[in-house]
């Protein structure tokens, strides 16, 4: 493997100019910048990250915060994960995946060990337990979710509050006056996310200002009990029934249970659901979704993380980022009404 010494030799420059042009800890004229990367291509040269971490003080690392709690939806963080990892990466950050075992004092572990220079933090909680870690913490922190006590806080999220109200305003300018809302599962309202109250939140204005009934049912982890539970709704609905799935993991359960009591989707009820447009557009009748955006949330939030450890002088110490939620119109939906 080559090394810096050999770097050095073929730059005709001493090593200790390799190791300012590695660390930026001394300025470089541009000229011997160019000798130094060319030579470091030439030799197929990769900087041993331990070394450059003491040279910098920087681990180029970043901290993902993640509760792996039961009934957690993997596919839906996995599209969040990825998205960090490979964002990183175009800026020269890798990711260490910090889990729950270890509960707030974890994050004090991987920060105190100088293991990252800064904190992505998912799944948050109304109160959650991480939030007077971070405030403490000598490292920047982005939150994707929204706690209860958000002052000092960076936090970046999809606006579920407008994409309750967007999913209850479609349904209502179709023509629908009743809808019913599976909820998230019981696992996930229990852990009191601020997300699912702000997406309810906009769903009872919508319903408000459109004069629209909505009936709400729990999620269920089962098909039978969701057949249980969309039974129940029909029961007091009138007309065409329309439902609204904004978690992923009752996608399948309700198009499911919505075909084996005989509806056809589309024709006998109407759909909105959140998940992946790949998924959407596979099913046999392609299914209009409402969604939350995890991928550019992601990227926001690892821009965030980067712009603070890179120019400290525009570290935001507050700041709350929505972004807009995406419905698309598919074949899911019926329209009863005459658009005006």
């Amino acid at each position: 493997m080559p090394t810096s010494k050999d770097v050095a030799r073929l730059a005709g420059v001493s090593q200790s100019t390799v190791s300012y042009v590695m660390s930026g800890r001394r300025p470089i004229s541009e000229k011997t910048r160019k000798r130094v990367e060319d030579a470091m291509a030439q030799l197929a040269f990769q900087p041993n990250a331990g070394a450059r971490a003491l040279a910098s003080r920087r681990s180029q690392v970043i901290g993902l915060a993640i509760p792996f709690v039961p009934d957690l939806h993997m596919g839906s963080i996995m599209e969040f994960i990825s998205v960090i990892a490979a964002t990183a990466r175009q800026s020269d950050y890798d990711i260490l995946l910090v889990t729950d075992d270890e509960g707030p004092q974890g994050l004090e572990r991987v920060v105190g060990q100088q293991l990252v220079d800064g904190l992505i933090i998912m799944q948050v909680e109304g109160d959650d337990a991480r939030v007077p870690v971070i405030r403490k913490l000598p490292v920047p922190s982005v939150l994707i979710g929204i706690p209860e006590d958000s002052k000092g806080l960076e936090c970046i999220d999809a606006d579920f509050e407008l994409a309750g109200a967007m999913c209850v305003e479609e349904l209502a300018q179709l023509g629908h006056e009743t809808v019913t809302l599976v909820d998230w599962q019981d696992a996930v309202v229990r852990r009191h996310v601020n997300y699912v109250k702000r997406f309810h939140r906009g769903v009872d204005k919508a319903a408000a200002a459109t004069g629209t009934k909505v009936i709400k049912v729990p999620g269920r982890v089962t098909i039978a009990g969701m057949e249980k539970a969309v039974t129940k709704a029909l029961k007091e609905t009138n007309g065409i029934p329309a439902f609204i799935a904004p978690e992923a993991a009752n996608q399948d359960l309700l198009v499911e249970a919505l075909h084996n009591l005989g509806l056809v989707l589309g024709e006998d009820a109407s759909v909105v659901v959140n998940c992946s447009d790949r998924i959407a557009e596979r099913q046999r009748i392609p299914l209009t979704t409402i969604g939350f955006e995890p991928d550019e949330v992601s990227r926001r939030a690892v821009h965030r993380i980067v712009r603070d450890l890179t120019d400290t002088t525009s570290r935001a110490h507050e700041a709350l980022e929505l972004i807009r939620p995406v419905l698309k119109r598919r074949k899911s939906t019926i329209r009863l009404r005459p658009q005006r």
